[in-house]
């Protein structure tokens, strides 16, 4: 198997994406990787990190996409990118199964619907993080940013997709989907909320539940999150700055007192494993569920560990069927493009 990275996206580009691609293929025997950009860079690099070179293929793209890109522009004008070279070779070689890229989400999301394609029938492709609960499990919120501006039926879609991904990637046998909304009853949320409750209600094959709050999201209670990706990014957004307000308030308290510092030191174990828990980016990226091959969008801060699980990511999901899965699954839905 084939994954190809976008090795100049990110914050920390080229350095922790080429050693989380070593870190994986350490961790995977079968996989090889197409590395795109400069590859006077990129050489160098894979030289001082010791790469097995049987299993790397650099594809030379020097030109960069960055944040200040218009992405519609930068992929259509930018065809020599590391980006865009990389999304060619994914939609022309049928052994890539995905792409990695921790570069502008603008740019990503543009270029895996230009390039790769969506699937044939679903109206748009979304972006479907998954976080952890009190349940020990994870959620799926589908979409957190892809789609600002939905229609009751890309909902409908991108339920029956993020219940395909749950079954086939992560073994729940029957997904328990809420609807986002300010309120749990029936006739709660504005007319996009209102008109897709009606239309999951008539889905006899989705395990909907009904509306669902913010505030439960984490609880594990869920399984899929159905929401749009104006409001799926703010309750994302929201999520993060909590979890980081937390440590930090939880550290500030702990160094204020000494006696504090002192059993802190007695939970070292304890916090790491808060902190590993609640940094959600740690086990990879958001998904685009919904093209014809993987597309991973890590975040931009990402650095190895983070870069090693987006790849993973392809691995599991390629490995699952997924795409295949929705494929199968679409056939119910009653799409107006």
């Amino acid at each position: 198997m084939k994954v190809v990275i976008d090795v100049f996206g990110g914050d920390n580009a080229p350095d922790e994406i080429l050693l989380g691609c070593k870190k994986a293929l350490e961790q995977n025997i079968n996989l090889s990787v197409v590395l795109c950009g400069d590859e006077f860079i990129i050489k160098q690099k894979i030289h001082d990190y010791d790469f097995d070179p049987s299993r790397v293929e650099i594809l030379h793209a020097p030109e960069v996409i960055t944040n200040e890109d218009v992405p519609t522009e930068a992929i259509r004008n930018k065809k020599n990118s590391s980006l865009v070279a990389g999304f060619t070779r994914l939609k022309e070689d049928p052994e890539c199964a995905g792409i990695v890229s921790a570069g502008s989400t603008g740019a990503v999301l543009t270029g895996a619907f230009l390039k790769v394609g969506r699937i044939k029938g679903i109206m748009r492709p979304a972006l479907a993080p998954l976080l952890p609960t009190l349940q020990d499990k994870e959620v799926l919120i589908v979409d957190c940013g892809a789609n600002v501006d939905c229609k009751p039926q890309m909902l409908v879609q991108f339920a029956h997709m993020g219940a395909a991904y749950m079954k086939c990637v992560k073994g729940v046998k029957s997904p328990k989907i809420g609807l986002l909304s300010n309120g749990t009853e029936d006739k709660k949320g504005n007319e996009l909320t209102k008109e897709t409750f009606g239309l999951l209600k008539e889905e006899t094959d989705l395990n909907f539940i009904g509306n669902m709050e913010a505030r439960d999201i984490l609880s594990g209670e869920y399984d899929v999150v159905v929401t749009d990706g104006f409001y799926g990014n703010i309750a994302l957004k929201s999520i993060e700055g909590t979890a980081i307000m937390i440590l930090k308030t939880l550290k500030k308290s702990i160094k204020s007192d000494p006696f504090s510092v002192f059993g802190s030191l007695f939970m070292k174990k304890t916090f790491k494993n808060l902190k590993n828990t609640m940094d959600y980016n740690k086990k990879g990226g958001a998904p685009l569920i919904g093209t014809e091959k993987i597309v991973i969008k890590a975040h931009g801060s990402s650095k190895a560990e983070s870069i090693c699980g987006a790849i993973n990511q392809v691995i599991e999901m390629h490995q699952a069927k997924l795409i295949e899965n929705i494929k199968k699954n679409l056939k119910v839905v009653n799409v107006t493009d």
